[in-house]
């Protein structure tokens, strides 16, 4: 799907919170911030399938929080990331 300047110019539809929640599983909680609770819900439910099993220190967690970004930009969300450690910290 390609985005138009029609729809890059609306704005954000809703707004979430990513947070790692530590070593043991489930490791990530989706937080509202605002928005249509039945899109943050399905966002929700994306988000926790691609995430939930993997610890942030994880190689496949850079790819799934790409794809994860890329599903939000899509969706019009603004995302937060807060995964308890300093980006640079990543490897």
């Amino acid at each position: 799907m390609v985005e138009t300047e029609e729809q890059a110019a609306l704005p954000p539809q809703g707004h979430v919170r990513i947070v790692y929640r530590g070593p043991v599983a489930p490791h990530w909680d989706v937080e509202s911030v605002s928005g249509d609770r039945n899109v943050i819900n399905e966002f929700r439910q994306r988000v926790l399938a691609r995430l939930d099993y993997l610890p942030s220190h994880d190689p496949q967690f850079r790819r799934n929080r790409e794809r994860v970004s890329r599903d939000a930009e899509r969706e019009r969300l603004t995302v937060d990331w807060n995964i308890g450690i300093a980006e640079d910290d990543q490897g």
